[in-house]
């Protein structure tokens, strides 16, 4: 599914695409509605710069099972693990 997000909503906002899909991303994890790998996916942004964000507006990372298991198939997948 595409959603389009006409210009004058990121006018009005004084946002960037990827700022908005930030946002976007930032309130779907905390809504649970995400994972840490899903909301970081969809941001456009690696997990790591996305704890960053969560952490510079206090927003508390749950990690769950599944951002685990997520863990650990791309450490096998690097040959980590």
């Amino acid at each position: 599914m595409s959603i389009i997000v006409p210009d004058e909503v990121l006018t009005a906002t004084r946002m960037t695409e990827a700022e908005m899909r930030q946002e976007i991303a930032i309130m779907l994890f905390q809504k649970e509605k995400l994972t840490l790998a899903q909301a970081s996916r969809f941001a456009g942004i690696h997990r790591v710069a996305f704890q960053h964000l969560l952490a510079s507006r206090h927003i508390s990372v749950h990690y769950g099972i599944d951002d685990f298991e997520q863990d650990i198939k791309n450490l096998r997948e690097m040959g980590r693990l």
